[in-house]
């Protein structure tokens, strides 16, 4: 008799776990997201004039980042599963690669906002800007580091990662591009 593991609701791809973590994450960013729209609604003059303050350009190529970088994390999952770890590990890396991309893009963004004045103190849109888009910075750091210490154990085969490992920390990933995906339309191009 075989041993399978079946996938439900108790056992999702990455465990429990960590879903519980995406969930409490999701939540948070939903709460701040329901407060920027509502504090965007009670002063919709002054958000719109602060929010075309902001680089779109910057913004759609960080947007590419991301989805690239889940695409090849989703790889890298695909990969492993089919026994191909040099190139799930390969793809580990252009994930990697790409969140570092959206990282320093971003830090050039921020630079230039500072250097504009437009500091946190500067309007309620920018304090709502800088604590949205600086946790989700932390966010997508956090993902890229996850991602390396998956992909080092995976390089150096005495602790090989398990499909959970790789599982969970692509979840996280995806979970990051997800929040992107609601930030950038409501903080870039709704006001």
């Amino acid at each position: 008799m075989t041993n399978t593991t079946t996938k439900s609701i108790a056992y999702p791809p990455g465990g429990i776990l960590i879903w519980i973590i995406i969930y409490l994450e999701l939540i948070t960013f939903g709460m701040a997201m329901v407060a920027l729209a509502y504090y965007g609604m009670q002063e919709r003059a002054l958000f719109h004039h602060d929010s075309q303050l902001l680089n779109k350009e910057i913004a759609t190529i960080n947007t590419i980042f991301l989805i690239t970088g889940g695409f090849f994390a989703a790889k890298a999952v695909h990969c492993f599963k089919a026994k191909n770890i040099d190139r799930s590990a390969r793809m580990l890396l252009w994930a990697m690669l790409a969140g570092v991309g959206f990282l320093l893009l971003k830090m050039f963004e921020y630079y230039g906002k500072l250097e504009a004045g437009l500091s946190m103190d500067y309007s309620s849109f920018y304090m709502n800007y800088w604590l949205l888009t600086g946790f989700h910075w932390i966010h997508v750091f956090v993902g890229v580091i996850i991602l390396f210490f998956i992909r080092r154990s995976i390089v150096h085969k005495k602790e090989l990662a398990t499909i959970e490992d790789i599982e969970a920390g692509v979840a996280f990933w995806h979970m990051c591009d997800l929040i992107w995906l609601l930030l950038f339309p409501i903080l870039y191009l709704l006001f």
